[in-house]
């Protein structure tokens, strides 16, 4: 471990802090502390900033409730910048999102891989700025009672082709169901690692017991 002493503060008494999700290791967002805030970081365990634009200390949730418990904090190599994972009780971001990086600027094509967490991202991308044409942003413009509409209709697809056992179809009819899912849970504000920690909670190994017949 080493010592707050040893990090290097720029000439404002700054450090920039890369706050991350302690479970799915995603970016939530890039705050600054100076020594009395990371001082009451590490004392309280919750997030505290200094908002460089309100000139004042920030506990993270004291208003909103959407706290930031510290699970640990880590220096760079050159002790100027810090890595602090956490577990969230809301979003990050005052927007309401999940994380403060939602505006993509440039992927590689080639390089670019799928994920759920890629796809939350977009969605809470559609849902704040709305782009025109968008049939997400229509999904968001029109609301909750549309969202749902949609979440039980295809359902019902999935059910429809899973009955004919078609299962190209089904694929197909899934894949739809998921993406309503996860626009309801962009709507609701439920990131892919809260479910992620549900179903985790909800494993169970079966130990198979050994039965022998009485005589």
């Amino acid at each position: 471990m080493i010592d707050i002493s040893e990090l290097k503060f720029d000439e404002r008494g700054l450090i920039p802090a890369i706050v991350a999700d302690a479970e799915s290791k995603k970016v939530l967002t890039l705050a600054y502390m100076n020594r009395e805030s990371l001082t009451i970081s590490m004392e309280k365990g919750l997030t505290c900033f200094w908002s460089r634009s309100r000139q004042e200390l920030w506990l993270k949730g004291e208003t909103s409730g959407n706290y930031q418990h510290i699970v640990s904090i880590t220096a760079d190599c050159d002790k100027d910048a810090l890595l602090v994972l956490v577990e969230k009780d809301g979003p990050a971001c005052h927007l309401g999102t999940d994380s403060c990086f939602t505006n993509p600027l440039w992927q590689s094509p080639e390089r670019s891989a799928f994920s759920l967490d890629g796809l939350y991202a977009l969605l809470e991308d559609r849902k704040a700025e709305r782009p025109e044409g968008s049939y997400t942003s229509y999904l968001f413009d029109k609301g909750l009672d549309k969202i749902l509409k949609k979440v039980g209709e295809e359902c019902t697809e999935v059910i429809i082709a899973g009955k004919a056992e078609d299962r190209r179809e089904t694929v197909y009819e899934i894949a739809d169901l998921c993406y309503h899912v996860m626009v309801l849970m962009v709507q609701m504000g439920i990131p892919p690692a809260e479910i992620e920690k549900e179903l985790a909670s909800r494993h169970i190994i079966d130990h198979k017991v050994k039965q022998e017949k009485m005589v």
